[in-house]
């Protein structure tokens, strides 16, 4: 035992010896080297310059990382998402408008919406809007061609979409998923064909949707990841394309009329409940993101400086050394 405790306090003192006479610390009898010194301590603080950014994005991504594998939970709890469509193949363009229950100052305003324009989503604190239709170019105070109320559940998600024909043009409210169950994809149709009136949907074998009418909206379906070739037929037309379903994703597949043909618009909702819509009040169309990351500028300087401090303490180390030659 007293053999094992005297080879600990020599190992000890030989740490201590080497980290006295490289900051110059004076042993019995010698006299301390300021430039040494101050070279070790800027070696320290550009090393601790160095090692403070990568520390602080370590926390950062583990932060991230928890946030993003919990539940579908919006950054402020009072927010929802709405976006807009335009799904009447026979309505001309329109105009528009958002506005919060009982306020007459128009949020959002989005122009010359023509058919099968689907806007980003936008970001709203929850409550009770008004959403109107003008035709295009009409003035803002005019009379809406068609308006409709929506309530808006924080952490929620909406589409109000213009549907049906242009003499029984009405406001539709559809209610969009934000999860979806592991491992899987959701997919629902919209039926905004007027030229077919039924149209049936197949994908990989699975049908989605047979016989579905004009302006109708299916469920939500859980399917199974990969890219499948979506098939859609009416009674004369049809159309074929190859959409990439990914796990944790939510779609929403259009068919629209196009000049003698079909065509099908596949739309992502969201991302499962690691990727909400994002978008902001009054401010045009949205979208479907995530959410940005703090700005890397502060790291960044904290880095360079630390090099800056690094590289002088080593200029001053080799300075010293060079003066004791």
């Amino acid at each position: 035992m007293r053999r094992r405790t005297r080879i600990a306090r020599r190992a000890s003192a030989a740490r201590t010896g080497w980290i006295t006479r490289l900051a110059g610390v004076p042993r019995p009898g010698g006299v301390a080297r300021p430039a040494r010194l101050a070279a070790v301590l800027g070696l320290a603080l550009g090393l601790i310059g160095l090692a403070a950014p990568a520390a602080s994005a370590a926390a950062s991504a583990s932060a991230a990382g928890s946030a993003a594998g919990s539940a579908a939970a919006p950054a402020g709890t009072h927010l929802g998402w709405l976006r807009l469509a335009h799904l009447s193949p026979n309505t001309p363009a329109v105009d528009v408008y958002l506005y919060s229950f009982g306020d007459p100052s128009a949020m959002i305003v989005l122009k010359h919406v023509t058919y099968g324009t689907v806007s980003g989503y936008q970001a709203v604190p929850s409550g009770e809007y008004t959403v109107a239709m003008r035709g295009a170019g009409a003035p803002a105070g005019s009379k809406p061609v068609l308006s409709t109320t929506v309530n808006v559940v924080a952490g929620k998600a909406y589409t109000v979409a213009g549907m049906g024909p242009a003499s029984g043009l009405r406001l539709q409210i559809l209610k969009d998923a934000l999860v979806t169950p592991p491992g899987k994809a959701l997919v629902r149709i919209i039926q905004a064909s007027l030229q077919e009136h039924k149209v049936t949907v197949t994908a990989a074998g699975k049908t989605l949707a047979r016989g579905l009418p004009f302006a109708a909206v299916t469920a939500y379906q859980a399917v199974s990841p990969g890219t499948w070739n979506v098939h859609v037929a009416g009674p004369t037309e049809s159309a074929d394309q190859r959409i990439a379903l990914a796990a944790g994703t939510i779609h929403t597949l259009v068919v629209l009329d196009d000049p003698g043909r079909l065509t099908i618009d596949n739309l992502m909702d969201a991302a499962g409940s690691r990727l909400l819509p994002a978008g902001a009040a009054a401010t045009g169309l949205g979208g479907t993101a995530a959410v940005p990351g703090s700005s890397p500028l502060p790291w960044l300087v904290t880095l360079a400086a630390g090099l800056l401090v690094s590289c002088a303490g080593v200029t001053l180390l080799r300075r010293s050394r060079a003066g004791r030659a």
